[in-house]
């Protein structure tokens, strides 16, 4: 899959001002269409965990979020929801059988496509993300309980965001059994996520090489071991069943050479974040003189402090060091985005709009405060949109 040149707004649907797909979702697009962006990336449309209110740890894979739903009184015929559960017959009984709603489903599905159709109109395209794991005692947890591994549970070791590690908790496959399914329950994942949005990123693209293992009954993750994944045998069963896959494959992180190689085999764009390019490592490959052509940029992600906030977390001499400019750095870190040799540029909503630190969306192992922020009806201007619209002509990122 090859990326044309183009641009796109970082923005989950919980952060539109009502937090759900009504007639502002609608004003988000046109706005997006005004100021020549391509694409809306989302995070997970699954139901969120009900404690932190995270759409990483959803109890469904397959399911879209009552939460967005703007109507939820909207008449569910019969006919309509026998026709939904014949399209989606691999999933919505293990996902009702917990105690969702099939009506529901049918008024997410409904108003997701119109909102689709209406942001396709304009040249708008959504772009999805896929958590790699499912929460501990999801709807897929249980009804697929052999295609998951006892005694330990999914996490990452120590890295910059946590001097313990991210113990993420969720139960991790069991890639053996899996591979004698077929790898049916992925094929049938990816089916889904292909009829909700146009390119979907996978998270945790590592884990497919190899992936963290840490035992169930430690606090941290500190004391996990490295097993091997299924590589690519599973993403052949995919494209062997679904054709060519607009995949994004997130490879933040310390990325070992086998992950580079695999992600190249099958042809997909990874990911850099320009927040990561400081240091001295002239092989570092966020650096923009290191960015390849096919890969997607981003001024930071979900998981990073805004841009307002990173660079106040500065020293002097990283923000000498950055040549940002003082008086905006979020504008200027856009700037450098923009004018990447990366295919794809991205931007969390929160950078177009020079926001701090009180408008970051998640602090990794943090519990408490995230998923939370919403722009303000009135913050997305006619002279945002015409400034958005002239850096991005400037870069030749208009696809239209």
């Amino acid at each position: 899959m090859n990326l044309s040149r183009a641009s796109g707004i970082l923005l989950h649907p919980t952060s539109l001002p009502n937090g759900v797909l009504d007639d502002e979702a609608y004003r988000f697009v046109d706005w997006l269409a005004a100021a020549g962006q391509h694409w809306w990336q989302v995070l997970p449309l699954g139901p969120p965990e009900g404690k932190t209110g995270s759409p990483y740890m959803s109890p469904s894979a397959f399911a879209g979020s009552p939460e967005l739903i703007a109507d939820r009184k909207a008449t569910v015929t019969r006919t309509d929801a026998d026709e939904f559960r014949a399209r989606n017959v691999y999933w919505i009984d293990d996902w009702a059988d917990g105690g969702g709603s099939l009506e529901d489903q049918v008024r997410f599905e409904r108003e997701w496509q119109a909102l689709r159709a209406h942001a396709r109109e304009r040249g708008v395209r959504l772009f999805g993300d896929i958590p790699i794991y499912v929460a501990q005692g999801s709807a897929d947890h249980r009804a697929h309980p052999a295609l998951f591994r006892e005694g330990e549970v999914a996490g990452v070791p120590p890295d910059s965001f946590s001097k313990t590690g991210q113990l993420w908790g969720n139960p991790l496959y069991d890639w053996t059994a899996m591979r004698a399914d077929g790898y049916r329950w992925w094929i049938e994942r990816l089916r889904r996520t292909f009829e909700l949005v146009d390119l979907t990123r996978i998270d945790h693209f590592r884990g497919f090489v190899s992936y963290w293992a840490v035992p169930e009954t430690e606090p941290t993750a500190e004391h996990g071991r490295w097993r091997r994944g299924p590589g690519l045998s599973l993403f052949q069963a995919l494209q062997q069943s679904l054709g060519e896959l607009p995949v994004v494959a997130e490879d933040l992180g310390v990325i070992t050479e086998p992950v580079t190689r695999l992600r190249r085999t099958l042809g997909f764009p990874g990911m850099v974040v320009l927040q990561f390019a400081l240091g001295t490592d002239p092989r570092n490959p966020h650096l923009p003189q290191n960015h390849e052509e096919q890969s997607v940029v981003y001024t930071g992600t979900h998981d990073n402090d805004t841009t307002r906030g990173w660079w106040d977390s500065l020293s002097e001499d990283e923000r000498e060091w950055s040549e940002l400019d003082p008086a905006d750095p979020a504008r200027a870190l856009l700037e450098v985005a923009w004018a990447s040799r990366a295919a794809l540029a991205m931007a969390p909503l929160q950078d177009v709009l020079s926001l701090g630190t009180e408008a970051r969306m998640n602090l990794p192992g943090s519990e408490d405060g995230n998923w939370r922020w919403q722009f303000r009806s009135g913050d997305l201007t006619g002279e945002l949109a015409r400034d958005l619209q002239e850096l991005t002509v400037r870069n030749e990122r208009l696809v239209r």
